[in-house]
């Protein structure tokens, strides 16, 4: 009631006040202006415009036809409005990523463009982009990458039957062999549909398969069409592997070669047209290094600030090194559900089972000390490790793989459906 309450007195004020949403030059022109109200925050026309063209831009680069003008205008404000509900709500939980996380994650994209990550800036400047803003855009998707893990990745658990027939599915299926690079249009449905909006989502997603089948570009079609948050870029998907696939997608793909794409496939999002851009083959490890961990977390919310749950983990991590028993701290403290019952501890791991700043912080921590505080997606951390071994992984990974890839199924469909929630209680004006 009282944040309803906040809303609509803020709604008011700034409604009451349009020379205070317009800021105007000393001659009078408009310098700016308010194209949204969202909750108690704003997305200006000028953030607008500066998004609007460089879709713009980067669709005359790549060859792609772009919606009239006011259809893209209100498509680029909806993805704004999206952002700025979904940043307000990280704030709100104390989500922070450091220098470090963000020159991590800058240096691992430089690699993959074959770029010293010193050359970056350069690199950047070349195409036009202003390397400050291209920062603090990779920021601001990590921020939005770490809400979504914590706010969706709780509502998903994985189930013995689930990972049982996944397995079965696994050693006959050579989907789990290889490696995709996907694009997909969604044309969704709402979370309480008619029978009515369901037959017209599914009529327009027929109408969209039959463009393409007539040779309309799969990349413009996304742009005009696709309801899901790639669809500006094309409905680009990137390189996954087949075992981390969707179940959704893994199913699709099996039976559509490369360089086509699927009929409309129905989820609970709504239906999805898949299409495979290129194919390669994938290789499975069959040995790997392990590490024993276990771990406290303490994720912030709207009662723990950021600087509270750090301040927490210090006091813990001293009361274990002057003799406090670890797994007794973790069982009061925790806050992860999977391991908290278990003196936090997370069994036998291997590589890329944990997010980069947790693994790292990992491998450098020598057996038998307890880290320092440390940030990662989910909150704060910290760890112990109690042993590394090397360990043949053959018939693990099947059940491992499987786990990701039933948890990635799940995760798809939940996080449209979040984003769903998130917009039916967000207040929002727009001003355009």
């Amino acid at each position: 009631m009282q944040t309803t309450r906040y809303l609509t007195v803020f709604a008011a004020l700034v409604a009451a006040l349009p020379l205070a949403a317009d800021e105007l030059s000393d001659s009078g022109q408009m310098l700016d202006g308010i194209a949204a109200v969202v909750n108690e925050g704003v997305v200006m026309k000028s953030e607008l415009a500066q998004q609007t063209e460089a879709i713009r831009q980067r669709a005359q680069r790549e060859g792609l036809q772009l919606p009239p003008p006011d259809i893209l205008e209100e498509q680029v404000l909806e993805r704004l409005i999206m952002e700025q509900i979904q940043l307000q709500r990280a704030e709100r939980f104390g989500i922070q990523i450091s220098d470090q996380m963000v020159n991590a994650t800058l240096a691992s994209l430089a690699q993959q463009g074959g770029i010293p990550f010193e050359r970056l800036p350069q690199a950047l400047a070349a195409d036009g982009i202003d390397y400050a803003e291209y920062r603090r855009d990779v920021r601001k998707q990590m921020v939005l990458e770490q809400l979504r893990q914590i706010d969706v990745i709780r509502r998903i658990t994985v189930a013995p039957r689930e990972i049982e027939a996944c397995v079965a599915d696994l050693e006959e299926n050579v989907v789990g062999n290889s490696e995709y690079n996907l694009s997909h249009i969604l044309i969704s449905v709402p979370e309480s549909a008619t029978a009515e909006q369901i037959a017209e989502a599914e009529a327009r997603a027929q109408e969209v398969h039959a463009a393409l089948a007539d040779g309309a570009d799969f990349g413009e079609m996304a742009v005009r069409y696709s309801d899901s948050q790639t669809g500006l870029e094309g409905g680009n998907l990137g390189w996954r592997k087949g075992d981390q696939l969707p179940t959704l997608f893994s199913d699709i793909v099996a039976n559509v070669d490369e360089g086509e794409f699927s009929e409309p496939i129905r989820a609970v999002s709504g239906f999805h047209i898949v299409r495979i851009n290129e194919l390669r083959s994938a290789t499975k490890k069959s040995e790997i290094e392990q590490m024993n961990i276990r771990h406290i977390l303490i994720t912030p919310d709207e009662i723990i600030d950021d600087q509270t749950a750090k301040q927490r983990l210090e006091d813990a991590a001293r009361r274990i090194r002057d003799g406090e028993n670890f797994a007794e701290l973790a069982k009061l403290m925790s806050d992860d559900p999977g391991s908290a019952s278990e003196g936090g501890e997370m069994g036998w791991a291997g590589p890329g089972t944990f997010v980069p700043e947790f693994e790292q912080v990992a491998q450098s921590t020598p057996i038998g000390e307890v880290s320092e505080p440390f940030r990662t997606r989910f909150g704060w951390h910290i760890l112990e490790v109690l042993g590394k071994r090397v360990y043949d992984n053959t018939e693990d990974l099947k059940e491992s793989t499987c786990v990701q890839r039933i948890r990635n199924s799940k995760l798809a469909d939940e996080s449209e459906l979040w984003l769903r929630r998130l917009r039916d209680e967000a207040y929002v004006e727009t001003r355009i």
